[in-house]
């Protein structure tokens, strides 16, 4: 375990239908980075994580609902895929709010596979440089942004990656940046 994020609060938002790998390889990367993480979802209880969209697997415990939590609270943000995960996510006002108040405060937010469908709606990705599974390139470039088919894309605290094969170059990338973050804000 590394020191780079102690003291650091790191809030995932997430749902039923989250890719499971998306969502517990990141949450390790950062917690062994000495950061404390926060499961943020829609409403109270679980949340069943899913393997290729279709094979349920675990299910996980519910930190805290969205609406009862403030942006300002946290250092940064992950939001894994899935489809159906990010799907759930970007008609909620409550959880587009919460990932947009992250872009627009400055603080790193990383995204795998479908999850810059929230960001998509949050309205944070134009004139920004991203990836994604394939499928969201469409979507990405409709709102503004450029897509790139790579491994991972870092562009202004945005860490993006396309599906769980990028997930070593993707956690390495998040803590980079959140670390250099928490860097800038204790300066």
């Amino acid at each position: 375990m590394t020191t780079q994020l102690q003291g650091r609060k790191i809030a995932v938002l997430a749902t039923d239908g989250v890719e499971q790998v998306e969502l517990t390889e990141p949450v390790k990367a950062v917690k062994e980075a000495g950061a404390e993480v926060v499961l943020v979802s829609l409403e109270a209880g679980t949340i069943q994580a899913y393997e290729n969209d279709v094979e349920p697997k675990d299910t996980f415990d519910v930190d805290a609902v969205v609406g009862d939590v403030d942006p300002a609270d946290f250092d940064g943000l992950i939001l894994p895929g899935g489809t159906t995960n990010p799907d759930a996510l970007r008609v909620d006002e409550g959880a587009v709010a919460f990932a947009k108040a992250f872009v627009d405060a400055g603080k790193p937010v990383g995204v795998i596979c479908h999850g810059p469908w929230t960001l998509v709606t949050a309205g944070v990705v134009r004139g920004r440089t991203l990836t994604s599974w394939p499928s969201l390139r469409t979507d990405l470039e409709n709102a503004g942004a450029t897509w790139v088919d790579q491994e991972v894309v870092v562009d202004g605290g945005i860490v993006s990656s396309r599906n769980p094969d990028d997930i070593p170059a993707f956690c390495a990338a998040v803590v980079e940046q959140f670390a250099a973050a928490t860097a800038r804000t204790s300066a």
